[in-house]
């Protein structure tokens, strides 16, 4: 620990950060010249959050509420600031030392790099293991897709295990400083999956340590350590209590919550029960096969679609049946080479062959209950990850463990088995650095490592196909596209045949590969065994080799053809024909559906920069947002009656060049409508199958909770009747109404009120909200003229921020505490 706390020892430090610094250019150096990484995900969330940034700007205000994604939705979901929560703060002013990505890789190294040195490693081989570590395959396909909450929080991990070991190591407040710091930052990265998943390995961690503090009788001693983290995880859970609040508020209302629907729909429903459905949540799974590609990363193709060379089989047969050789290798550039059974896949979780390597090797010769420990949750993790191929186990995890049904893509938790791969890796080289094995004790775990890691190689380089067959699930289809695109059908049966063969040699490919860094690693190791490299030598050339090797697998995702001009990235925020039409109409709150959106009008935000739309990009739906699109939008024939009680007045179509078109929907209901009738229901069943037939602009369907709310209400409409929008902000609407008798006003408003977020007042009074036709809101109106305002209010907001603050306050006293004891510590 001395590495850490000694000052007179900080270069090598700093000479390790700025080396961290320099690779994270060279990975991206397209930075350097202001380009951008764009990646779906990324403009997903630009677009979902124009409206409350523009509205933040004009009025330095953050609305809690959004109606441009879904007919509405909570904003700190999109977009939100956190002012009192130091650990915000801290995570966003790191976030701005580099430009990104190359800041996410910095962060995880220097995390990482933390994590090596608590357990002893000395400082060339945590900076080895950290660069291993940052640039694994995971982190860089999830970059490349956009997935930054989810990297981010894969990169600060490495520094909340490193403060929980350090405080079994004799250094509790130090650990739970660490811990507290690194912590607060995890949950900053707002990634709650990640977390979830890191949260139960470290469980795991601290009872293995506990029961070893209990068998050396020192109880006093634990009780100290686990009072530290207890406090440490507090306040670093305080500091985001505004935001895990809200989180916790929104789940009860989306598709990871309670559904109250019992009636089976015919689809695969997103939302089951008390949270996901099984078939959703285990859409991503990996097959047992496909674990492969943790060592040999195109054993199962690579990314979904990829390029082929002029070398390969499917080129040939392309110039073969009379193709122009450049306009089939423009055909090849885009193959469906992934086979396995995932629906979509951006690349392989390659970590490295030579981080295996070290991890088999370091099974074999570390003896560490932390090595235990990183063994038996990486065996949890990858367990995990196969999903759906591990039925019997992961469902009955889904059925019955807390919490497990609320995500789905376990396979994410390969990047933490990852993490502890490097880290069962370093504590092995650390055991040969540190000479505690000597060449015999070394030998047999040595040769058994070279065994499984180069005869796994060696036989995919052979004889792969006595293994697997390259058929994938979508081949059908695949083979039918083909037939329809060559109008010949044994053409499309040979150019199938040949991207089957294709996906072989790619597999053989990535297996010479592998052997040969098998044989440099097995030789490096070798040479240091029997001292005949010396460590300014060894040192050198293993950092060498794990960047060359993870940074030529990595390359084929995330390169420098990812990155694009800042006038390019901007591109989407140019309103097409269609956009500068429906922005031409004056009134201020009114939906747009866009079916022209190519992954959907309800999985894409495009619509969202512009418009309010019906749609939306959002990993946490409204369940019942969602319920309605499934049984009464997502059919045979979708029910315009709800499509026009939503205020859908724009559709954006395609025509057949490929251009944007708005088409007006007169039928639209507008912002707020009187009922000439309303029918009390028993459930949810009942309220979504009278949305089937009911005429929603004179009918309204309410659940029979609300029904103490219409007491007396007898409903004598007038044709005078009428009530509008005067006044509109993403969080506050007002209305003006008029009518000769009490009515029952219907909103296109999505309705949320867990906890009474929405203040609704009539003249300034508070009045009773209700929820009307499955979503919306509905109010009891008294006769006469009226000012109706709604305003968006959430307790946690206002509540939450005063505990980011006190908690803000206990973890600076706690690292400053920590540093205090330490230097006073390392003076005596």
């Amino acid at each position: 620990m001395k590495n850490l706390f000694s000052w007179q020892r900080a270069w090598p430090h700093l000479i390790a950060v700025i080396g961290f610094i320099i690779l994270s250019f060279m990975y991206v150096s397209p930075v350097l010249q202001g380009k951008k990484l764009v990646a779906t995900d990324d403009i997903q969330a630009k677009n979902a959050a124009r409206e409350v940034l523009d509205y933040h700007k004009k009025t330095g205000e953050w609305s809690s509420w959004t109606n441009s994604m879904f007919g509405g939705m909570p904003a700190y979901l999109v977009a939100a600031d956190y002012p009192t929560s130091i650990s915000t703060k801290l995570g966003q002013g790191i976030n701005k030392i580099l430009p990104a990505p190359a800041n996410y890789f910095l962060i995880g190294m220097v995390s990482a790099y933390i994590l090596f040195l608590v357990l002893g490693a000395n400082i060339w081989l945590a900076a080895i293991g950290a660069v291993a570590f940052a640039f694994s395959g995971f982190n860089v396909i999830n970059l490349e897709a956009g997935h930054v909450s989810q990297v981010i929080a894969i990169m600060y991990a490495p520094g909340v295990i490193a403060g929980v070991i350090l405080a079994f190591r004799k250094h509790w407040l130090a650990g739970a400083a660490l811990t507290g710091l690194f912590l607060s930052l995890e949950l900053y990265a707002n990634h709650v999956q990640i977390t979830y998943y890191l949260g139960l390995g470290i469980v795991v961690l601290v009872i293995i340590e506990s029961i070893s503090y209990i068998k050396k009788g020192l109880v006093k001693e634990l009780t100290l350590v686990l009072a530290g983290l207890a406090f440490a995880a507090t306040v670093a859970v305080g500091t985001h209590t505004t935001r895990l609040w809200n989180a916790y508020d929104y789940t009860k209302e989306t598709i990871r919550g309670k559904s109250e629907l019992t009636a089976k729909d015919k689809t695969q429903p997103v939302a089951e029960g008390d949270g996901l459905g099984k078939d959703y949540a285990f859409t991503y799974s990996f097959g047992f096969g496909e674990l492969l590609t943790l060592i040999i990363p195109n054993a199962y193709g690579g990314a979904s679609y990829g390029p082929l060379s002029t070398s390969s089989e499917t080129y040939k047969t392309f110039t073969s049946r009379g193709v122009d050789p450049n306009a089939a290798q423009n055909i090849v550039q885009q193959m469906p080479l992934y086979w396995g059974d995932q629906p979509i896949m951006g690349g392989p979780n390659y970590i490295s062959i030579i981080v295996f390597f070290l991890f088999i090797l370091g099974i074999f010769i570390v003896k560490s209950p932390v090595k235990n420990w990183a063994v038996a949750v990486i065996l949890l993790y990858i367990m995990w990850a196969l999903g759906k191929s591990l039925a019997g186990i992961n469902y009955l995890f889904f059925d019955y463990f807390p919490m497990f049904n609320k995500f789905r893509a376990m396979t994410m938790t390969v990047s933490l088995a990852q993490l502890l791969m490097v880290l069962v890796g370093v504590m092995g080289l650390s055991t040969l650095i540190q000479k505690k094995v000597t060449w015999e004790q070394f030998q047999r775990p040595f040769l058994i490592t070279l065994g499984i890691t180069g005869g796994i190689t060696l036989l995919m380089a052979l004889m792969p196909s006595v293994f697997f067959s390259f058929r994938g699930a979508s081949d059908p289809m695949v083979l039918e596209q083909f037939a329809q695109q060559t109008e010949n059908k044994e053409f499309a049966q040979q150019i199938l045949n040949s991207i089957i063969q294709d996906r072989e040699d790619l597999m053989k490919g990535d297996a010479i590969r592998g052997l040969i860094f098998v044989l440099l690693i097995a030789g490096l190791l070798w040479l240091w065994m029997k001292d005949r490299v010396k460590p300014v030598i060894f040192y050198p050339v293993l950092l060498v080799l794990i960047i060359i090797d993870l940074f030529g697998i990595d390359k084929r995702y995330l390169n420098n053809e990812d990155f694009v001009t800042n006038y390019v990235a901007q591109g989407n925020t140019t309103p097409s024909a269609a956009d500068e039409k429906i922005l031409a109409d004056t009134d201020p709150d009114f939906r747009v559906y866009d079916a022209s959106a190519r992954q959907g009008p309800f999985n894409s935000a495009d619509a969202s920069y512009f418009h309010k739309s019906l749609g939306g990009y959002h990993g946490a739906k409204m369940r019942r947002y969602q319920e309605l699109f499934e049984h009464q939008l997502m059919t045979e024939k979708p029910n315009f009656e709800v499509i026009n009680m939503l205020n859908t007045k724009y559709f954006i179509t395609g025509d057949q060049q490929g251009n944007k078109v708005a088409q007006p929907n007169p039928q639209a209901y507008g912002h707020a409508w009187f009922v000439k009738h309303y029918e009390l229901v028993a459930n949810a069943d009942a309220e979504m199958k009278a949305l089937d037939s009911l005429k929603l602009r004179e009918s309204a369907v309410i659940d029979q909770r609300f029904a103490d709310k219409l007491n007396g209400l007898k409903l004598q409409p007038d044709s005078t009747d009428k009530i509008s929008l005067v006044s509109y902000k993403p969080n506050e609407l007002v209305y003006e109404s008029s009518s000769k008798a009490d009515g029952l006003a219907v909103f296109s408003e999505i309705y949320y009120n867990v906890h009474n977020e929405w203040k609704v007042t009539i003249d300034g009074k508070p009045a009773d909200l209700l929820r009307a036709n499955y979503v919306l809101r509905a109010l009891r109106v008294p006769a006469g003229k009226h000012t109706i305002k709604f305003r968006f209010d959430p307790v946690s907001v206002a509540t939450g921020s005063k505990v980011d603050l006190v908690s803000s306050i206990l973890l600076l006293g706690l690292i400053a505490g920590a540093i205090f004891v330490e230097v006073k510590n390392k003076k005596a």
